[in-house]
């Protein structure tokens, strides 16, 4: 095991140096990187577990798989803890108005393989103004950059649209925050999940004149299936109030791990004990309409700058994912992973208030 992260650490910092020598080009921005240096992730659906150090290279579109484009990492968002079943699986997304059903769902809460007494491993996976790029779009980072400046806030009404549409995910519980929990890594009690975090970002970002509005209801429980046609009418009811709105947060907690270990991202900060952060972009690769995922990636872009500019080691890579998790509904809609299961909340709650430090000037910048 030494070994392994001794290797795991040195190739880090070779990609590291790599990247600041100018090896990632910046104007395809396609990153691939080495699975035993990103020590993979993340599902915000039911997708596959990516189980460091080993990718899913089998690139396939079948349900709960969401290797994609390069096919050396397997990928997805929100709960990757092997949830074969459901919610944005490839070949037929969980989503308001696409009149498909969700390939591969079995019901009821996903199959969730990790062992709650397996060991938790620190990693911090290099991020930075790259993107992991599970398509076969090739995005102009610096031409998406130029077009984010375009990129406004209404002056007044609700700005900020916050929601989970996997509520219930929670972290590995400690000293300071245990819970009954409704499953594996998962509570439905809001003060310890992925909600808790919400209502931090939310608190934070309104010390900078912004107008947020957080939907504190969970999506995924009783029944996990459906989590993306409840949210997304949930977004889409609260658009219908509020058409003024002009970003949309879907804040997950992502996790990594496999049967016997569970990962922790750490951002290395001084004084600060704090998870890693990453934005999910979804586009329109998997066959469904969604004509507005570059400038989604464009704002993505944007808020990531400010925050590698403040804290460098905060943000993983943007992962950019051939599904579209629900961000056709409107510009300015992301998916927010929040550290990992094998993260505590008190960290996660650290990750989110440094994110708001970040990104919250340059919000209220974009106020017209």
């Amino acid at each position: 095991m030494k070994k392994k992260l001794a290797l795991l650490a040195l190739l880090c910092i070779l990609l590291r140096l790599w990247v600041l020598a100018g090896g990632a080009d910046a104007l395809t921005a396609r990153l691939v990187v080495p699975a035993d240096a990103q020590a993979l992730s993340s599902g915000v659906g039911a997708e596959a577990e990516s189980t460091p150090p080993v990718a899913d290279e089998s690139g396939g579109d079948g349900a709960g798989d969401h290797s994609g484009g390069d096919g050396n990492e397997a990928a997805g968002i929100g709960d990757a803890e092997a949830e074969n079943i459901g919610d944005g699986a490839e070949n037929g997304e969980d989503e308001v108005g696409s009149g498909e059903t969700e390939a591969g769902e079995s019901g009821g809460a996903p199959e969730n393989p990790f062992d709650p007494e397996a060991e938790v491993l620190p990693t911090t996976i290099p991020g930075g103004m790259t993107i992991r790029n599970n398509t076969s779009y090739l995005p102009d980072m610096q031409s998406l950059l130029a077009r984010s400046e375009n990129l406004t806030l209404p002056a007044s009404g609700v700005q900020i649209l916050i929601v989970h549409t996997h509520g219930s995910e929670a972290y590995t519980p400690d000293a300071v925050d245990r819970y009954v929990a409704s499953d594996v890594y998962r509570t439905e009690d809001e003060r310890y999940n992925v909600i808790r975090v919400g209502d931090e970002l939310a608190r934070e970002l309104e010390k900078f004149g912004l107008t947020v509005h957080h939907d504190r209801n969970i999506y995924d429980y009783p029944s996990y299936t459906g989590s993306y046609t409840r949210s997304g009418e949930a977004v889409t009811a609260h658009l219908a109030a509020h058409p003024e709105t002009a970003i949309v947060i879907d804040l997950h907690r992502d996790a990594l791990g496999t049967n016997d270990v569970v990962y922790k991202t750490v951002a290395t900060l001084e004084g600060e004990s704090s998870s890693q952060l990453m934005f999910v972009v979804g586009t329109d690769e998997s066959g469904l309409a969604h004509p507005g995922w570059e400038d989604n990636l464009a704002l993505a872009l944007k808020l990531q700058q400010a925050v590698s500019a403040r804290y460098p080691t905060l943000a993983r890579p943007i992962l950019l994912v051939r599904e579209r998790y629900n961000q056709h509904l409107t510009p300015g809609s992301l998916i927010l992973e929040v550290g990992s299961s094998g993260n505590s909340l008190q960290e996660a709650l650290s990750a989110v208030r440094l994110f708001a430090a970040a990104v919250g000037p340059v919000m209220r910048e974009m106020m017209g």
